[in-house]
């Protein structure tokens, strides 16, 4: 299971940082990740990190902005945001899959095997 928390209402510049707490069934796991979805819009790559060789990949959209990091002693995902912008609001959803990614293969949502509920982000002007 994944569970995400940390979303909420920020002002435009502002910086946030996301938490995706993983159990037991997501052991084996060798890649997590993040997505979002902009209301009217389909659900996009966000960012991707690779274990225990570390190696991450992020959307042109966001990269220079967002870092995805993860705590293995507490089995948590992060996302800090920085820099936040309008267009950056969304549902962003945590995911775990069993095979690394590279590149665009990260972007492939089917290959993705564990998504959480979501969180809200709203980025207000």
């Amino acid at each position: 299971h994944l569970v995400e928390s940390g979303g909420g209402l920020v002002q435009a510049g502002d910086s946030l940082r996301l938490s995706c707490a993983t159990s037991g069934r997501t052991s084996g796991t060798h890649a997590m990740g993040w997505f979002r979805q902009a209301p009217g819009k389909e659900r996009e790559f966000v960012a991707a990190i690779n274990w225990p060789q570390i190696s991450t990949f992020y959307s042109d959209s966001v990269k220079g902005r967002f870092t995805i990091s993860r705590d293995d002693a507490k089995n948590t995902l992060y996302l800090q945001m920085d820099n936040l912008q309008l267009e950056d609001t969304a549902v962003y959803y945590c995911t775990a899959r069993l095979d690394y990614c590279v590149g665009y293969i990260c972007a492939i949502q089917s290959d993705w095997e564990y998504w959480g509920q979501g969180t809200q982000v709203t980025v207000s002007s």
